[in-house]
């Protein structure tokens, strides 16, 4: 579809299979139906998906509880992705939301409504031991000069700092003087390259740790 025009011939044929009379470009809005003495429908049209195009949907419900949003239907993995995060963000504006398929066909992702979303205690927990883990405030709201500072890359500086002063040591000698509990994991994962098995249990730094540790060094403070 190269115009918003194109897709209002579908809309129309979608609504008024459904009983509603249809009008394009009544006042600000694209599409307006009325069925009965029910509230009238509103639906803004775009090509894509836009701030501009919620802004315009969020004005008409001052005038009907029923509004859409329609576009045409993305395809792709990110097209898939960018519709799921955008269902989700009508249904938290109580909006509906139409696409449109090439060949014509409407399909109503959701509808207008009251929307209670369920809380994912597992995300919630997650994001919580996270920010108890995370000393201080590394990123300041962004990413520092070489990345995003976790709570896991803090546990390897400590590891990898210990190691810098100490040498080669046994995995849970290194836990006890850091005190990250799981550094023989942690080390064995060696998921930045910056450990070196010496045999078994016992690690030292490798030349891209001491390299981590003076790009990451003030992450721990």
């Amino acid at each position: 579809m190269k115009r918003e025009t194109d897709l209002y011939p579908p809309l129309k044929a979608f609504l008024e299979a459904q009983g509603y009379t249809v009008k394009g470009e009544v006042g600000a809005a694209d599409l307006v139906a009325r069925r009965g003495k029910e509230d009238p429908l509103i639906v803004e049209m775009k090509l894509r998906l836009s701030l501009s195009l919620y802004h315009q949907a969020v004005a008409r419900m001052a005038v009907s509880d029923l509004v859409y949003i329609a576009v045409p239907k993305p395809t792709g993995r990110t097209g898939r992705r960018a519709l799921r995060e955008n269902v989700a963000l009508c249904r938290r504006l109580s909006l509906g939301f139409l696409t449109v398929r090439s060949d014509g066909a409407v399909e109503a992702q959701c509808d207008p409504g009251p929307y209670a979303p369920r809380r994912n205690v597992q995300r919630r927990a997650k994001l919580l031991r996270e920010f108890d883990r995370l000393e201080g405030d590394p990123n300041d709201g962004g990413a520092t000069r070489h990345g995003i500072v976790t709570a896991y890359r803090q546990d390897a500086l400590r590891c990898a700092r210990h190691l810098a002063v100490a040498g080669a040591q046994k995995g849970a000698d290194v836990a006890r003087a850091t005190g990250v509990a799981k550094a023989t994991t942690l080390m064995r994962d060696n998921h930045y390259g910056w450990f070196d098995k010496v045999k078994t249990g016992v690690y030292a730094l490798s030349e891209k740790g001491r390299r981590g540790l003076a790009d990451w060094g003030d992450a721990l403070g």
